[in-house]
């Protein structure tokens, strides 16, 4: 089915089995102090699930390049030793792993970084020291001897960090290189940093290892490298001795989102195809990648020569053997929606996967996995020492989640829901431009309902006298929740409607809209709302909004963003101080703000409601009394818990577990959602 995705990839003294580089990302495992044993389970299931070749999340070459204080670093024998842990659980499972090599520069969250000039990040609190010369030419060392302690670890490779604006990137780009001596000033100085990097780590690791640059082909920022610059470093990277040449996309303090779920498959992948034909190694495609048949597409119409997906490989470990076994519509999908993977890592958690709760969980797991054959050796549990009958009502994110793991683990499993299709919340998210990647998860549930044999009765309204007379041991809650109505004089004004009303298509929405509540599903609304119906995300149409130029004719690829004028005028508004939308995901919420700010919608915190009539929403900010004159008027004020079922269900003795929003409305999460559905067949 997929024929280029698994092509073999000669490198000349080793060959990759298919061209699916499962990319680096921090996890978390790194830092564990359990001599890696976790990392190693992590890699060694998706060596199993048939990656190509796989690379670490980012290790330091000395104290310097930490990201932060007590990071992962390969600057010794002991950690040689405890990676060698890693690289042998990979191997025993027949895998290929690269350690890349990463150095944070002004990056890095700690008083004792380093950059090519004194210049602060915007990312980070505080201000790096300038380096010398002496210190320059020890950290190209470093990075040598971080590679030749690799591979005394029994890694096959390592990638060296060359992009998204860590410290070689600094070198590089004029933004953040301000050097007048040999190290700065024009474009063969500023490269001298990387290619002495590449020329000793080749020198100190040999020949026959693979060393992957990861070249940053698309700043994003001012003063980042021309075309012409990015070409001219691939050529002399490969000169250098790189084995192949990864595409880096972005610097972390820019403001185009270049990995979230609002932007479209393969965003970037024209990038990679510009230098493709200008070398004579391997290039690797990467960024939005998350299907085979997206990888398959790019490969064969000359895009890349190999894929790099990271976040693909975290929500399904076994991705590529699927794909191989024409069991594609098995694949769990990443949906890129970076809640428990880049915000758990930017908050200091381990990561994890919010459509798979195992994910960065392998070492703790139980596993009946016998043979590296099996079909599906991540996401087995061990079976039920007794089988009973479950109930599990509401077929939204924790009942999906619920029902088919105890499906898979052998129980009869009946899912009872009230409307005539399954998704529960997920069929809300899906409507809200950007997040079209939803669809995605419901297609895999639905598959999972039907390969586990779940009992699915759709349309069905349950009552606890049913649920006993029909024998059921156990009942799960999954039953969701019900819209908050706030305490607001006239809040049941025909101008007021509820976000369920609006997003189901249920009412016609004016001209002039206020939200209460701006919290997620506020931002949701207002998404909804200043998009056109239908409208389909496109490349083009992202990269005019967000201002990235195809052309390359700016420094960095940067242009001046184009969001089209919406038809409606929209204020969001929030009782609370501090920033609108101050909760939304860490590394996608300011994405989010900056969308709507682009479509002119007015977002207003410290709001008093004061009442709602024909004239239209009246309220007080510091004091202020102001109306504001709108058409409608959309709540989006919380969420309240719907357990009407738990009481009667106990006082018959059946016991009632209460999972997703029956459990805890708050504001949606589909992640604890979907993580407690699990834990059910867990526990």
């Amino acid at each position: 089915m997929f024929p280029h995705l698994f092509t073999p990839l000669d490198l000349g003294f080793t060959t990759l089995p298919n061209r699916a580089l499962m990319g680096s990302m921090h996890t978390g495992l790194e830092e564990k102090k359990d001599d890696l044993r976790a990392l190693a389970a992590y890699f060694a299931a998706r060596a199993r699930g048939g990656a190509g070749l796989m690379v670490t999340g980012g290790i330091a070459p000395n104290r310097q390049g930490w990201l932060a204080p007590f990071g992962a670093k390969m600057t010794s024998g002991g950690e040689v030793r405890k990676h060698r842990n890693v690289t042998q659980a990979v191997h025993d499972e027949g895998g290929k792993i690269c350690m890349q090599i990463l150095h944070a520069g002004r990056y890095g969250m700690h008083p004792f970084l380093v950059a090519p000039s004194a210049i602060k990040a915007p990312i980070s609190p505080f201000k790096p020291w300038k380096m010398s010369g002496r210190l320059i030419r020890a950290t190209i060392h470093d990075f040598a001897d971080a590679a030749a302690r690799a591979r005394e670890a029994g890694y096959d490779g390592v990638e060296i960090m060359g992009s998204e604006g860590y410290l070689i990137n600094q070198f590089i780009a004029p933004r953040t290189n301000h050097r007048t001596d040999e190290w700065g000033g024009s474009f063969e100085n500023r490269i001298r940093f990387p290619q002495e990097i590449m020329q000793k780590v080749r020198e100190k690791a040999g020949k026959d290892f693979i060393v992957i640059f990861r070249v940053s082909m698309l700043d994003l920022v001012e003063e980042g490298s021309t075309w012409e610059e990015v070409e001219a470093l691939a050529l002399a990277i490969e000169a250098a001795g790189a084995t192949m040449i990864n595409t880096g996309i972005g610097w972390h303090e820019a403001r185009v989102p270049t990995i979230a779920t609002l932007v479209p498959r393969g965003a970037y992948a024209w990038v990679t195809k510009r230098l493709m034909g200008k070398l004579r190694i391997p290039l690797i495609a990467t960024n939005r990648i998350n299907t085979p048949e997206k990888a398959e597409e790019l490969l064969r119409e000359g895009f890349a020569d190999m894929i790099s997906m990271a976040r693909p490989f975290l929500a399904d470990p076994d991705f590529m053997v699927k794909a191989k076994t024409q069991r594609a519509d098995e694949i769990n999908t990443c949906i890129a929606c970076n809640q428990a993977c880049l915000d758990h890592i930017f908050r200091g958690k381990t990561a994890s996967c919010l459509v798979n709760p195992r994910a960065c969980r392998e070492w703790e797991l139980p596993s009946i996995l016998s043979t590296r054959d099996h079909l599906q050796p991540s996401t087995v549990n061990r079976p039920p020492s007794t089988v009973k009958k479950v109930a599990v009502v509401g077929a939204g994110p924790a009942g999906l989640s619920a029902s088919t793991e105890l499906a898979a683990l052998g129980h009869e499993v009946h899912l009872f829901e009230a409307s005539v299709e399954i998704g529960g919340q997920f069929n809300l998210a899906k409507r809200i431009p950007g997040k079209e990647e939803f669809y995605e998860t419901l297609r895999y549930f639905r598959k999972m309902l039907d390969k586990n044999g779940v009992n699915v009765h759709l349309n069905t309204r349950v009552t606890a006298e049913m649920l006993q007379a029909q024998g059921f041991e156990k009942v799960v809650l999954a039953t969701g929740i019900r819209p908050r109505t706030p305490h607001i004089e006239g809040i049941e004004h025909p101008k007021v409607l509820s976000y369920l009303e609006v997003l189901q298509g249920q009412k016609q929405v004016g001209a002039q809209v206020a939200i209460i509540g701006a919290g997620g599903i506020g931002f949701d609304v207002a998404a909804y709302l200043t998009h056109e119906h239908g409208e389909q995300p496109s490349v083009a149409h992202y990269q005019q909004e967000w201002g990235i130029d195809p052309t390359y004719s700016q420094r960095g690829g940067v242009a001046r963003p184009a969001a089209e004028t919406p038809k409606r005028q929209i204020w969001l508004l929030q009782r609370s101080k501090g920033k609108v939308g101050e909760k939304l995901g860490k590394t996608t919420g300011w994405a989010h703000r900056l969308g709507l700010k682009a479509r002119n919608v007015q977002m207003w915190n410290e709001v008093e409601y004061r009442r709602i009539d024909d004239e239209g929403l009246h309220i007080a900010i510091q004091g202020q009394e102001q109306c504001l004159q709108v058409d409608h008027v959309i709540v989006c004020a919380g969420q309240e818990p719907l357990r009407e079922l738990q009481a009667p269900l106990e006082a018959m003795g059946i016991p009632v577990q209460l999972i997703g929003g029956a459990k805890e409305a708050g504001e949606l999460d589909a992640k604890r959602a979907i993580a407690e559905g699990w834990e059910v067949a867990k526990g």
